[in-house]
């Protein structure tokens, strides 16, 4: 994934390090060899993450993390302290400072990018969700306090699954005193009550003796109702093929033991936080279905939100640097499915048009019916060519069954499809829109039912 780190620590040798582990994993890296280098850093760049070491000179990690949680510009940005120390008592002056997470020295490769992957998704949530609650604002949708609960860090509902007894009983007596904690020793009887009822995380052990905990997550992650849940392993030390096997599977977080109660804390606490902001932007999208935001006929967002929406994206995206691109389909030949057919077999062929367009954009993306048999999709943090591919992808969907008008008459129907993206400073939505509106007709002058993303 593509995140900016800030990484400040007054020995160059550390920055170097790290930077070279982070730069490998594909991240933008920023330095810092101070806390007020940072604090300057931070207030003209965009930053994802910040790794801060704990012991420097002047101004200490401490109150840098302090001074970073205390702005309104910066207190949603996640911190992970970097420390030699090893003390309890070093973790609890962090969190009391505002940290989300630590790193002890010499930093693990596994726990650096799992760690920074976690808080920089996080981070990525969170500015969606703050997006679109300010579109909503915008549009006069009325809060009914979604957003402050997501923003909130009140206690959540957490499983744990492990069949060693004192165990389990010594992680219910760290998580009971800010969460609702339950145990399970019997992994099929913790995946029943997790279909059964709403918890925010779950904590699964692989050192179980009659049950293999990665089943168990894996089975979490097959099921629809469970699917979003956040999951943290423990992990006995020297048992990194496991650890792997678990981060490839989607696992979103882990701890070796022994287990350090503070560190525990910490990466629940993050893990809910981030359910949270997931749960509020899918129950955002739900509940903006019932406002006047959304087309009747296709459930898809309709124009007037569009627009709404498209100014705080491209607003966004200018002053992030993040691409942005657009993707304009229009229905090749609507009007003779109308003549032969009727204005109810259109609307069939609208509606399942609208069905197929959502099955191929991601969640992030915005989809909306335009108007008539035109439709747009604006797709944030996606450059031309990744564009093209949805395009082409969707394209072929469209064109590869036939779209039934009742159970015995089905017809071919096709689309052209034109792509804009975000090129210059001093571009706006009507600007985007036009480059993806000319590629569309360049498409149709082409022979129609294909992608075009150069309308020269």
């Amino acid at each position: 994934m593509t995140a900016r780190v800030l990484v400040v620590d007054d020995i160059l040798a550390n920055v170097r390090l790290l930077e070279a582990r982070l730069q490998a994993e594909y991240f933008e890296v920023l330095s810092a060899y101070s806390g007020s280098e940072a604090l300057d850093i931070l207030s003209r760049e965009r930053v994802d993450v910040v790794l801060l070491d704990v012991m420097m000179p002047g101004m200490d990690g401490f109150e840098v993390c302090r001074r970073i949680k205390s702005s309104v510009a910066t207190h949603h940005l996640p911190v992970v302290m970097v420390t030699a120390l090893d003390q309890p008592s070093d973790k609890v002056q962090g969190l009391e400072s505002g940290a989300d997470d630590f790193l002890t020295k010499p930093v693990d490769d596994i726990a650096l990018i799992t760690r920074v992957k976690n808080l920089a998704r996080l981070k990525m949530l969170n500015d969606e969700m703050m997006m679109r609650a300010t579109t909503g604002k915008d549009m006069g949708i009325p809060d009914d306090g979604a957003f402050a609960r997501a923003l909130s860090g009140r206690s959540g509902r957490v499983l744990v699954v492990d069949d060693h007894p004192r165990s389990a009983a010594r992680l219910l007596e760290v998580l009971s005193k800010t969460n609702d904690a339950f145990a399970e020793r019997d992994s099929q009887t913790a995946l029943i009550k997790l279909t059964e009822h709403n918890f925010d995380l779950l904590v699964v052990s692989l050192s179980m003796q009659n049950a293999d905990g990665l089943r168990l997550c894996s089975q979490v992650r097959s099921l629809e109702r469970t699917r979003h849940l956040p999951i943290i392993i423990l992990v006995e030390p020297g048992d990194e093929a496991r650890l792997m096997c678990g981060l490839d599977m989607g696992i979103n977080d882990y701890l070796m033991r022994p287990i350090d109660r503070h560190e525990l804390l910490a990466r629940v606490k993050t893990q809910i936080k981030r359910k949270r902001h997931s749960d509020f932007l899918r129950h955002r999208l739900a509940e903006s279905v019932e406002m006047s935001i959304t087309d009747a006929l296709t459930g898809l967002h309709n124009r007037r939100y569009m627009e709404g929406h498209l100014k705080t994206l491209v607003s966004d995206s200018l002053r992030t640097g993040r691409s942005l691109s657009m993707l304009v389909a229009d229905i090749d030949h609507f009007k003779v499915v109308n003549d032969t057919h009727g204005h109810d077999a259109g609307d069939t062929v609208l509606r399942e048009f609208a069905n197929r367009i959502k099955r191929n954009t991601r969640g992030i993306d915005l989809a909306c019916r335009l108007g008539g048999e035109e439709f747009v999709i604006i797709m944030p943090d996606t450059e031309m060519a990744r564009a093209y591919q949805v395009g082409e992808r969707l394209r072929a969907c469209i064109a590869a069954d036939n779209f039934m008008l009742n159970p015995q008459l089905g017809i071919r129907v096709t689309a052209s499809i034109g792509l804009g993206t975000l090129e210059h400073s001093d571009d706006t939505p009507e600007t985007i829109f036009k480059r993806a509106d000319m590629a569309l007709y360049a498409a149709k002058r082409r022979g129609r039912n294909r992608v075009v993303a150069d309308a020269a």
